[in-house]
């Protein structure tokens, strides 16, 4: 999944945006192979799914331009494909990996953003939060816009397992701070993030959005009690 990160930051460098470039690990190959019997998993650590949209000769040279990018990166298999069949197969992987993934447990679902020149990086971290507090976390990632979206999976009823998800959880948020990203790049802060959100914008933010909080809602009413500190609420 780092080599895979690495064939990210190789596309970004070589100044190409294509139209999608999503990831799915191999807890995310499995889980829709144990559900769909698709045969993704058999010799995959990773796919990375690229597509481009530029028309014609420029978009057949941007092609195998980032299929040259997966390949110096190390991918075992990288093509271009010419079937319109197989690349909607792969793509309807990348959208089956969600309920897949909810069939094997309670899915913790974290959402964080990294520079791109950063995504191996994140990822390489990621794995070592998920063995540092035992347990599954699976990669989902809009790899194209540093958006990654580690899915922990706990067992049904272990509350053991879910104490040691949160703590992994706020992990990431740090990890994804500490590589010059934020905590959210589409979920929102809502209740969970709270905590990251302060460490990330630090009290002279948060001062400053209370106070436009205050000035629009004097009497709290919008959304209370969501992040409060000293009695002042702000909307999460």
């Amino acid at each position: 999944v780092v080599a895979a990160g690495d064939a990210v930051s190789r596309v970004t460098a070589a100044g190409i945006v294509p139209s999608a470039l999503e990831l799915l690990d191999r807890h995310c190959l499995k889980a829709v192979d144990e559900w769909k019997n698709m045969g993704l998993s058999a010799d995959a650590d990773a796919i990375l799914l690229g597509r481009v949209d530029t028309p014609g000769a420029a978009g057949d040279a941007e092609a195998e331009a980032v299929r040259a990018c997966f390949a110096e990166a190390g991918a075992a298999w990288a093509e271009v494909s010419t079937d319109q069949a197989e690349a909607d197969a792969l793509f309807q992987a990348r959208r089956l990996a969600y309920p897949a993934l909810e069939r094997l447990g309670p899915v913790l679902t974290e959402d964080v953003v990294v520079p791109r020149s950063r995504v191996p990086q994140m990822l390489a971290r990621v794995e070592e939060i998920a063995g540092e507090h035992d347990v599954l976390i699976a990669n989902i990632a809009h790899a194209g816009d540093g958006n990654l979206h580690p899915l922990i999976i706990t067992e049904p009823g272990d509350d053991a397992a879910r104490a040691r998800a949160q703590l992994a959880f706020e992990d990431i948020l740090d990890a994804a701070i500490s590589f010059g990203g934020t905590v959210t790049g589409e979920h929102g802060v809502g209740l969970l993030k709270m905590g990251g959100m302060g460490r990330e914008v630090g009290p002279v933010n948060l001062a400053m959005q209370r106070a436009v909080k205050a000035a629009l809602d004097p009497h709290g009413i919008l959304n209370p009690g969501k992040v409060v500190t000293s009695g002042a609420p702000l909307s999460g």
